[in-house]
């Protein structure tokens, strides 16, 4: 198998066998991310994915999931990402799921026709990095997107079937701007139906522009508790019909919290209020070295 750089994955695919039908991300132009800073965006051939899919086929013929690496393969073209999964399916005929992460600007550009065609070659349980549902912050972090946009494409993905998962980023608005962004990124997701909902807390990575920011002054940093208030806000607002996951188990959120919503929604606002009448900011940073966080 050939992987030609850092792999970055969902938690929940942490035992799913990995395809790199791609390297670097599309558009590389988020302020708050390094992971694929000084990668390059390029196709994988088609000749490494089969020669990869043959190698795979001697270790293991009863694959059922398979996830696409890397930053946004959801990206290719749908005539791409057919062939693609018409490969899997030719070498591992059992493979029922394709997953992998996806962008806003990615599902624009397939036509209803196409996603379910997609849909019908298995490709679903797309990560969606939407992080925001404020369009000032979505313009500050350069996102690439509205929240009108996001509502649309998720709401296209809703139409034929495709499932997803909504990644949102909490801290991101900046300081004593968290319950606007809490409230608007709740309404957003109120809007769509996603399987489930993982947020993660923002960590300034050395090198990007938003860190760049924050040194220069120009981006002040949210607390930790102010933080905690802002997940407890969007929760709060969370009217989700269907029952969803919800999952704070990334290494960057300093309560792991874990349920389903609506059914757990207030377990999850216990947890958290137990938090933040009990404990103050300084023991917060005392335990939770943000610093340290690999991103």
């Amino acid at each position: 198998m050939h992987y030609d750089e850092t792999i970055y994955r969902p938690p929940l695919e942490a035992n799913t066998i990995l395809l790199q039908v791609t390297s670097g991300c599309s558009h590389n132009n988020c302020t708050y991310c390094g992971m694929y800073k000084d990668i390059k965006f390029e196709m994988t051939s088609l000749a490494q994915i089969e020669e990869d899919l043959k190698e795979l086929i001697t270790l293991n013929t009863t694959i059922k999931r398979i996830y696409l690496l890397n930053g946004d393969p959801f990206s290719l073209s749908a005539e791409r990402l057919k062939t693609i999964a018409l490969l899997i399916k030719k070498y591992l005929p059992k493979c029922k799921t394709i997953s992998m992460y996806a962008s806003i600007k990615g599902i624009k550009t397939k036509t209803i026709e196409e996603l379910r065609e997609l849909k019908s070659l298995g490709i679903g349980d797309l990560y969606i990095g939407l992080e925001s549902g404020n369009d000032e912050v979505l313009k500050n972090i350069n996102k690439g997107t509205t929240a009108k946009e996001t509502k649309a494409q998720m709401q296209r993905l809703n139409e034929v079937g495709i499932r997803f998962f909504s990644i949102i980023m909490y801290g991101v608005a900046g300081k004593d701007k968290g319950i606007a962004n809490a409230i608007d990124t709740a309404k957003l997701l109120n809007e769509v139906k996603s399987k489930g909902i993982f947020p993660m807390s923002l960590t300034l990575v050395p090198g990007t522009k938003l860190h760049n920011d924050y040194l220069s002054g120009d981006f002040k940093e949210a607390s930790e508790l102010e933080r905690l208030i802002e997940l407890k806000t969007l929760i709060e607002n969370l009217s989700l019909e269907n029952s969803t996951v919800f999952s704070a188990q990334h290494p960057s959120n300093t309560v792991p919290l874990s349920g389903i919503m609506p059914r757990n929604k207030q377990d999850l606002i216990a947890t958290l209020n137990k938090v933040i009448e009990n404990t103050d900011e300084e023991s917060l940073k005392s335990k939770f070295a943000r610093n340290k966080i690999k991103m």
